[in-house]
């Protein structure tokens, strides 16, 4: 008897395996064949969350608080990130702006959902977090990449992003801090990029998940530059709640309307209990947790990157923020997913290909995560010489 074909939707030909989900799958191969695998690959922090985050969680439980809420996200919730913007960046953002998201992941597809029709072209660097790009292209959209350099922070310039719109552009979206590679869109050129795009009438997202892991003084939100741009942010870097699924999206208020809809019909609500547990990420006691684990990502971002330039590997002169550094490989290979499976099979060391990340100049990256203990990433520094 013959066999049909699966039928899949068009747009699902052009979107590409999440490489670095892969690289764990085969780590955990390792592990359960009894070897101790050093974790560099996933962009997860180590610490588990919070205390006063999950007695938050503990007593929203027994309170009974695990009905559906509103698809917008609990007013406290909202209230209190709008109190967040005004404490970090002395910006007023109305709380009917804020749309409670299960994860940034589910930001990112409202507002592709929102925001991106077929058969348009959205600008967006290469590299950049890869599900971006596959997002727009389950849209029937096209990703207009825009190719970075180190030498230029791995962040486009205003001439650069002229140079690939084309005729379809309707939007840009950019990433500060970037993963992979730990680099922020500097004050002075995120107002022109965000002028650019206002006067070309395009829509403007701007992905600040790994805000407070900074490791520079100034870090802008675009909502400090433009009213009009739109934010997808995270309780998962900075906030350490990874497995809650929470994040957020501020939009412009004309578009309130809208994302009210899509939120109805995309995910009902974001978890009823990530959502009170979230509250107590505001309070002084966490903070206080949340900054003295930063200060230990600066630390092991250090000492990794010394390390990683002393063995030959070339990356930016500073890691601004976020958890990871992208680095050049060139010096040892030509084939970045080789160098990443070999390191993996015979050293036990897991890092993620830069084909995960886009095309251009792939073959020459890797990402590091510096996510794991000092310990650990001193002892993949140990495996890795030996490798190389």
């Amino acid at each position: 008897m013959n066999k049909k074909n699966l039928r899949l939707s068009t747009s699902m030909c052009n979107v590409n395996p999440f490489r670095v989900m892969m690289v764990m799958d085969r780590a955990a191969e390792l592990e359960a064949a009894g070897k101790k695998v050093v974790h560099m690959e996933v962009g997860e922090p180590d610490f588990s969350s919070a205390f006063p985050i999950i007695n938050a969680a503990k007593q929203a439980l027994e309170e009974g608080r695990t009905q559906y809420t509103s698809a917008s996200g609990i007013s406290e919730l909202r209230e209190s990130i709008s109190c967040h913007y005004a404490d970090k960046y002395r910006l007023k953002v109305d709380p009917s702006r804020i749309f409670i998201t299960p994860g940034a992941s589910g930001g990112l597809i409202l507002l592709a959902n929102m925001l991106v029709s077929p058969n348009d072209g959205i600008l967006t660097t290469d590299p950049a977090y890869p599900c971006v790009r596959n997002l727009i292209q389950m849209s029937s959209a096209e990703p207009q990449l825009i190719p970075v350099e180190m030498d230029q922070n791995f962040q486009p310039n205003v001439k650069q992003i002229q140079n690939h719109k084309r005729e379809n552009t309707t939007g840009i979206w950019l990433a500060s801090p970037n993963n992979p590679t730990g680099t922020i869109i500097e004050r002075d050129r995120l107002i022109e990029i965000a002028r650019w795009a206002r006067d070309e009438n395009l829509n403007f997202v701007v992905d600040e998940i790994y805000h407070g892991l900074k490791y520079v003084n100034d870090l802008p939100s675009v909502l400090e530059i433009d009213a009009r741009a739109f934010v997808v942010s995270s309780f998962s870097k900075y906030f350490g709640m990874t497995g809650w699924r929470l994040g957020w999206i501020v939009v412009p208020e004309e578009y309130i309307p809208m994302a009210n809809t899509l939120a109805q019909n995309l995910f009902i609500s974001a978890p009823s209990i990530a959502q009170h547990a979230a509250l107590a990420c505001f309070t002084a006691e966490a903070e206080e947790i949340f900054e003295e684990r930063r200060l230990e990502f600066a630390r092991r971002k250090n000492f990794l990157s010394n390390e990683l330039r002393n063995l030959g590997f070339k990356i930016p002169t500073s890691i601004q923020g976020a958890l990871y550094i992208y680095a050049d490989i060139s010096n040892f290979s030509q084939n970045s997913e080789l160098f990443c499976r070999d390191l993996l099979n015979q050293n036990q060391v897991a890092i993620t290909p830069g084909a995960d990340f886009g095309e251009y100049k792939a073959e020459k990256f890797v990402r590091f995560a510096f996510t794991t203990s000092m310990a650990d990433i001193e002892l993949g520094l140990e495996r890795l010489k030996m490798a190389l």
